[in-house]
């Protein structure tokens, strides 16, 4: 496991100190959790990027024949 330095005032440290004192885990476990999480959603955020592009991709070839539609025949539900 390799190491970091983070800068942070010092009020903000020890209240997050005290919550995780608070629920029984401590500071460094809480960042791991909470890098995890970050690099996680970052992921998440990709693929749903990816397929949307596979998506509009598949959907490029679709035609109306240029019949224009109305906001109420857009939202119908069938």
């Amino acid at each position: 496991m390799r190491n970091i330095t983070l800068s942070a005032d010092g009020y903000l440290i020890e209240s997050a100190r005290e919550k995780a004192r608070a629920q029984k885990t401590t500071l460094n476990a809480e960042f791991r959790k909470w890098l995890r999480q970050y690099t996680d959603t970052e992921s998440e955020g990709r693929q749903r990027v990816q397929a949307y592009r596979q998506l509009m991709q598949d959907l490029s070839g679709v035609s109306t024949g240029g019949r224009k539609f109305s906001r109420d025949e857009m939202n119908e539900r069938r």
